[in-house]
């Protein structure tokens, strides 16, 4: 099997070599690179089986080259993104890895491109540059709530979680006030910024600050502690755990 990276991160793409390498000692990595450019030049001359491909490279965003060639090469996206972006990326192509990456997970990409060898549809080039461009999005500053005859406006800030519970999603302050919000979870996900807030579970939304300790449990799972006090525990699945701690990692 033939394969090429295209990762700007020098210590990046020396990683994912010797992963693979581990992995599959008969893969013939042909190319590294680090931009669009000398990609677009690569893959106008040259043939491979896979591409591992970052998002960010030195020159532009990937996706431009897509924009320059016609890319049909089954394609393993590795990528710094939220569980958001994640899903993006999942539509056309084989799979995506969350930096750093994991070496078991890399051999599951593996083999599940090896199960298939089928070429791929041609990426969805539009979406990709929608789940780009959420970086320059401006995200929700403030919530009005209300509070028996009171209107008032609460900061972004001043905000520690939002918690889904029965048919209501409340509105949690930093300081132990909490008020009913007419929004749904999945509502509020699209208005907030994912550098500070993450969906930890079905019921509740975090602020980077409020999240007060974290404990491992079995089945790669995680405890989450927040102040104020939730009134009920609060798990993070295995299936979320690795995005949350590249979350808490940015």
């Amino acid at each position: 099997m033939r394969a090429i990276i295209v990762e700007d991160e020098k210590h990046a793409r020396d990683n994912l070599e010797k992963l693979l390498l581990e992995l599959d000692p008969e893969l013939d990595i042909q190319a590294k690179m680090d931009t669009v450019s000398k990609t677009v030049d690569w893959l106008t001359n040259n043939e491979t089986d896979l591409i591992f491909l970052d998002i960010h490279l030195a020159d532009d965003l990937s996706f431009k080259i897509f924009e320059k060639i016609e890319v049909t090469t089954p394609i393993i996206f590795t990528t710094a993104y939220d569980q958001y972006a994640l899903k993006a990326f999942k539509v056309n192509s084989v799979d995506y890895l969350l930096k750093p990456i994991d070496k078991e997970e890399l051999s599951q990409s593996l083999n599940k491109y090896k199960s298939t060898q089928a070429p791929q549809q041609d990426l969805n080039v539009e979406k990709i540059r929608e789940i780009i461009n959420e970086k320059d999005k401006v995200y929700q500053q403030r919530f009005v709530v209300s509070r028996r005859d009171k209107i008032l406006s609460v900061k972004i800030e001043d905000i520690a979680y939002f918690e889904g519970e029965d048919r209501y999603v409340y509105l949690n302050r930093k300081d132990g006030t909490k008020y009913i919000v007419d929004y749904k979870l999945s509502d509020l996900e699209e208005l907030l910024d994912p550098s500070i807030f993450f969906r930890l579970n079905r019921s509740f939304i975090a602020h980077f600050e409020s999240i007060e300790k974290i404990t491992s449990m079995s089945k790669s799972r995680v405890k989450v502690d927040l102040k104020p006090t939730a009134s009920r525990d609060i798990v993070v699945s295995s299936a979320n755990t690795r995005s949350f701690k590249a979350w808490l990692n940015k």
